[in-house]
This record gives structure tokens, sequence and C-alpha cells, in this order.
């Protein structure tokens, strides 16, 4: 009884001690890997996602495209969505917009609202695919609520939706439009 007491005795010393060295292992390795990452996300650009396409945040489209500073410039700013057929349907509009009217100053904007992680498999063959030649960023801003509002008070945040801006002059839309249509309304703040 007295060696079986001191066997069990001394293989829990042996256990516990060894069981502590790989704890100990095991918390220099977390702690490793925990510092290897932090240090990898701190040198990742924040807009890193596809060279093929402008990533923007609300703020950056804000100050790019919503308060320009060129007064003499007519902004025809589109937000719309590969997913949405209405959006689809009216891209070759804005398309014959920015090429009738691209001696008169007005630039189209596409702001795409699809989700970044679709960039490379979805929104660049959708570009290439209907030959779109108008500036395209994707708006990578998750907190619509947050945003939508600042576009127009007016917007419940469905697309399409575009705004049609030329120095302190807004006009906001929440609807597809025909090229007759579009042209209307952009001669109206011209």
């Amino acid at each position: 009884m007295k060696y079986t007491l001191t066997y069990i005795f001394a293989s829990l010393l042996l256990f516990s001690c060894g069981n502590k060295e790989t704890k100990d292992k095991t918390t220099e390795a977390k702690t490793a890997t925990s510092t290897e990452i932090n240090s990898v996300e701190r040198e990742t650009p924040e807009v890193a996602i596809s060279d093929a396409l402008p990533v923007f945040n609300f703020e950056q489209l804000e100050a790019k495209y919503l308060k320009p500073s060129d007064a003499t410039t007519t902004y025809v700013i589109n937000f719309w969505a590969t997913w949405c057929k209405p959006c689809v349907k009216e891209l070759p509009y804005f398309e014959q917009i920015r090429t009738d009217y691209k001696d008169k100053n007005v630039k189209v904007v596409l702001v795409s609202l699809d989700f970044p992680e679709q960039i490379e498999k979805q929104v660049v063959p959708f570009i290439e695919k209907h030959q779109l030649q108008s500036e395209i960023v994707l708006l990578d801003d998750p907190d619509a609520n947050s945003w939508i509002s600042k576009v127009s008070k007016d917007w419940t945040g469905a697309i399409p939706a575009t705004i049609i801006i030329k120095g302190d002059a807004q006009q906001f839309y929440e609807k597809s439009f025909t090229y007759n249509e579009l042209e209307t309304e952009i001669k109206s703040i011209l």
C-alpha cells in the first residue's frame, strides 16, 4: 500500500509538472500568434479589396461626390446593384447620358451597393459584360441607417436611386428612369 501511494504521488507530481510546462508553451504560442495577427492587421490598408474598383466608405463618397467643391460640374449619381433588375435596366440610359453630355460638364457616377466580397467574381465581370464606361465606385458602409438620410431625407433606402447635383442645387429620385425622363431632369438643373 505504501508503495502504491508513493507511486501515485510521484505520478501526479510528474504529470502536473509536465502539464504546467505544456500550459506555458501553449500560452506562449497563443501570445506569439496573437501578436503576429495584430501586426498583420495593422499593416493591412483600409481599402485594399480590389484594384479593379475604388471602394469608399460613406464619408469618402460624400466628400468626393455628394458635396463637390466644383460648382460648374453636374453630377448624376446613381445608386444601384448587380442584383437589382430595375437598376440594371436603366444603366444603359446613364451610359448614354455620359456620352451625350460629356461636353456639357456632366459627370455620371454609378455607386454600386454590392458586397465588397463580390467585386472580383460578380461586379467586375458585370461591368465588363455590360461595357460600362461611367465612373463606378463601390460603397462599403454597412450601417446604411446612418448614411441614407444624408444622401436625401426623402430616401427610404430602396434602389435604384439617383441624385443630381450642381453646386448647391440637388434633386433626388427614388425610382428608375427612362432615357427621356433622365435627360429632362438633367436639363432642369443644367
